[in-house]
């Protein structure tokens, strides 16, 4: 017997926000309904600290709107439940029918109810052991294990039915993409940056990308490796909209009129100071990179300091304190890796110089850049600044 299914999107730190909670939750709300139209026709709406996905009818692709909701930020978990009325009867029928297909293989299970309908005859643990042994009819090859189970039984009565559903899965956390403000990524090919716009997203902030090229130094395959990450990045932060700004006459400047030792540290803070400009021009409060302290020459604590000297708005570095393995973690998770380890070159690896500065002083920087004319370099650049609105692929 085929029964109406619901998703069940459960949201953790909103729960917080006191007097401000609605305008996160409707946030919330608005992203799924975005996503959803991708799907098929849903009813969404939300109470009791849960947001409704719920079917108009049976061409709505839940698979695919289970999998989209498992990506969006401020949810924490999302349940597959089945749909009945608030009585025993129903609740038993839908107990022995749509629950063993999640326990088949398993050893053990529990239920767990909840009585949000205080009206309902049974309590909350006289309600778990009927549901459970409901199953036990159904199941014979598995126990009940109210310890540790292998697969968590779910009934909850609320104010619109009853539900019932068999393990919860992880939603990806955090809070609502835009209820934080704008931020700038510098988003280059590797595997570092798109770890810290997806960090920077799940704590709300909607994420805007820079990407700087050096063609013919770079080639068109390291330009799509990239606008592909921005596009991995978009199935959780929405449309990420890349700037793409040219360094090549910069970098061909640097290369003929200054010391080698200090290329990487000038190149970084020209990337700053456009990065600031096409932040400000774009609406963006501030600057979000990749950066590991110590990971490279160019990400010591001193040369970080040199490069933040050239501009004013805050810089963003959520991977910081982290090692390169949990970079890659958060990396595949995201499933940004396989992407970001593609060998086509990008800005950074141009004319890398062989013993590159890792505790500079600010002033012998200083010194290397007034040997070229870095406002006119810096506004040349800005000046090929193009854009490529990248969808999100719900």
């Amino acid at each position: 017997m085929k029964h109406r299914e619901i998703l069940l999107c459960k949201y953790g730190e909103i729960v917080l926000k006191g007097a401000n909670r609605k305008y996160f939750e409707d946030t919330l709300c608005r992203e799924i309904r975005h996503r959803a139209a991708a799907y098929g026709d849903f009813d969404i709406y939300r109470a009791q600290s849960t947001i409704y996905i719920e079917p108009k009818d049976e061409l709505a692709d839940m698979d695919g709107m289970f999998a989209s909701a498992c990506k969006v930020f401020g949810i924490v978990a999302v349940q597959r439940a089945a749909v009945c009325e608030k009585n025993m009867d129903d609740i038993k029928r839908v107990a022995k029918d749509y629950i063993p297909q999640f326990l088949e293989g398993k050893k053990s299970f529990k239920v767990e109810a909840k009585r949000s309908d205080k009206a309902f005859p049974l309590d909350s643990m006289a309600l778990a052991r009927e549901v459970g042994g409901y199953i036990l009819e159904s199941c014979h090859k598995i126990k009940v294990d109210v310890h540790q189970p292998e697969v968590v039984v779910k009934v909850e009565i609320r104010e619109f039915g009853a539900y019932l559903s068999a393990g919860a899965f992880k939603g990806a956390g955090g809070m609502p993409v835009g209820t934080s403000g704008r931020g700038l990524l510098l988003l280059s090919g590797g595997i570092d940056s798109p770890v810290a716009g997806y960090m920077m997203a799940k704590r709300g902030v909607k994420i805007e990308a820079l990407h700087f090229e050096s063609f013919p130094y770079t080639s068109e395959r390291a330009r799509e490796k990239v606008l592909e990450l921005a596009s991995i990045l978009a199935e959780y932060a929405g449309e990420v909209r890349v700037h793409i700004v040219s360094l090549t006459h910069i970098q061909e400047e640097l290369v003929k009129n200054c010391e080698e030792d200090y290329f990487t540290l000038l190149l970084r803070r020209f990337m700053m100071k456009i990065a600031e400009r096409v932040a400000k021009y774009k609406g963006c409060s501030v600057l979000i990179t990749g950066e590991s302290l110590a990971q490279v020459a160019s990400q010591t604590m001193q040369a970080l300091c040199v490069t933040d000297s050239a501009v004013e708005i805050p810089v963003f570095r959520p991977c910081i304190g982290m090692d390169k393995e949990e970079i890659v973690t958060i990396s595949r998770k995201m499933g940004a890796f396989e992407t970001s380890i593609q060998p086509y070159e990008d800005c950074c690896t141009v004319f890398t110089p062989r013993h590159p500065k890792t505790k500079p002083e600010l002033e012998k920087v200083l010194a290397q850049a007034a040997k070229v004319d870095f406002d006119a370099l810096a506004d040349e650049a800005f000046e090929s600044l193009y854009t490529v609105n990248i969808e999100a692929r719900y």
